[in-house]
């Protein structure tokens, strides 16, 4: 207790330097930039993989040490590395905090963490008390407590963090910003977006039978299965909303000249996963018996400051062909990423009629893909995990503030903790703090042209 005492008292007085000293906040650049950034992976699962074989395509990039507890991932990234060219790396295994033994590592400048969601935001405070700029996977936070902690670490050490919010950089997401930012859909006034995708084989998976047939999880699951599906038993909320509300919060600039107000939250019922148990293994199957607190779709609406609405769905638990569901309407026009139609005032082809997306969207290409596209093809992920990558390389070459940064993990990860508050009283509308203390007002949207390297 005495610890988290201090560690209160320390971010209290924190926050009375940085009304003095408000650069404090945000980061400032540094004099000078490393020819070569020193990387060490917390995490080297299939997604620690991916960012690992991002970074090996780099001559920028060194990756020094590795640290996951499954020696059987450690082999597999060993093994990229030496096909790279690259030398050894330390490898760190022996225990769940062997990740601290890298972080102790000083020729270490920054580390990617890929690792469950219940490590994430304790991991990222570690690796910012070391001093390593955080590159973090997604949620960044499954508490509110944890949230504050994220941006009061930031705060107290100048570490900065960016949440590898990868969807941020889709193609045809980053076109739709570039029409925002062209004004082509005139005064912004609704989004919707979400997470929907089928996730059940996922989340079931033993290893052992054929793939998306397994009912296990827990101890006897592997991968994903292992830890994810445990939320879905014990938490009523959107707990992984960033996919969605990443890209959005981009373009209606939250946390610079918006922010996010309020938000209202509501479960429907949650029998998808107990459903694919039957049907997979058996209603005798001890996990027939289990009752999952999730409702299979959870439905969030947000008020911004700036008088936008925003509607954000989790479904996971459904049978259903995959979407992030996304809209975005202003006062003279509207996209809709379901159906690839666009439809724009005075400019369609015929009124009251959707046009085909696909014109609109080449004519819009946003200009990081028209000069990075070749070599973002092949990264993952339909080539959005290079433009993630590159930013974070780029910005922690140069010690500055990322474009998706601390307050952005903060603001976008609090939807699991309010909507959680939300359903379990009807509903109920729920404040979101204000991560930035009110710079907000002051911050300057980010140039996604000018500011990314």
């Amino acid at each position: 207790m005495s610890s988290r005492r201090d560690f209160v008292k320390k971010t209290a007085i924190l926050g009375t330097g940085i009304v003095l000293a408000p650069h404090l906040s945000f980061g400032a650049a540094s004099n000078s930039t490393k020819e070569i950034l020193n990387v060490g992976l917390i995490g080297v699962g299939l997604r620690g993989t991916n960012h690992l074989n991002n970074v090996l395509l780099r001559d920028d990039v060194h990756v020094v040490a590795i640290c996951d507890i499954d020696e059987r991932r450690n082999a597999i990234a060993l093994e990229m590395i030496s096909k790279a060219g690259q030398k050894k790396p330390k490898v760190f295994s022996d225990s769940e905090l062997a990740y601290k033994n890298l972080l102790a590592l000083p020729e270490i400048d920054a580390v990617i963490i890929s690792t469950p969601w219940l490590w994430h935001a304790r991991m990222a405070k570690d690796a910012m008390i070391a001093g390593k700029y955080t590159g973090l996977e997604v949620s960044a936070a499954n508490t509110m407590e944890e949230c504050w902690d994220l941006v009061n670490l930031h705060e107290q050490t100048g570490s900065h963090l960016m949440i590898l919010e990868n969807v941020c950089y889709r193609r045809d997401i980053m076109a739709v910003l570039n029409m925002v930012r062209q004004n082509v859909f005139g005064e912004l006034l609704h989004f919707r977006c979400g997470y929907q995708h089928d996730l059940r084989f996922v989340k079931f998976n033993d290893g052992k039978t054929a793939y998306g047939k397994g009912v296990e999880f827990g101890e006897k699951g592997i991968s994903e299965s292992a830890w994810r599906t445990q939320h879905s038993l014990l938490r009523n909320a959107d707990v992984y909303p960033t996919h969605g509300v990443g890209p959005i919060a981009t373009m209606c600039n939250i946390n610079r000249g918006n922010r996010f107000v309020s938000m209202t939250s509501m479960a429907s019922k949650g029998v998808g996963l107990h459903n694919y148990i039957v049907k997979n293994g058996g209603e005798n199957h001890p996990n027939a018996k289990l009752k999952f607190k999730q409702g299979d779709i959870i439905t969030s609406m947000i008020e911004t400051a700036n008088g936008e609405t925003i509607i954000v769905t989790h479904d996971c638990n459904s049978p259903r062909p995959y979407s992030l569901g996304f809209r975005v309407q202003g006062n003279e026009g509207i996209w809709e990423v379901d159906g690839n139609r666009i439809y724009i005032e005075d400019k369609a082809a015929k009124p009251h009629n959707w046009d085909e997306a696909t014109a609109w969207l080449e004519r819009y290409d946003h200009p990081l893909w028209q000069k990075y596209g070749e070599k973002a093809m092949g990264a993952g992920h339909g080539g959005m995990d290079f433009f993630v990558i590159h930013a974070f390389v780029e910005s922690a070459k140069r010690n500055i503030a990322p474009p998706l940064d601390v307050y952005d993990a903060a603001a976008w990860s609090a939807i699991t903790p309010l909507s959680e508050t939300s359903i379990a009283n009807n509903g109920e509308p729920q404040d979101f703090p204000d991560f930035t203390r009110g710079n907000w007002v002051k911050r300057q949207p980010y140039n996604w042209i000018k500011d990314t390297y």
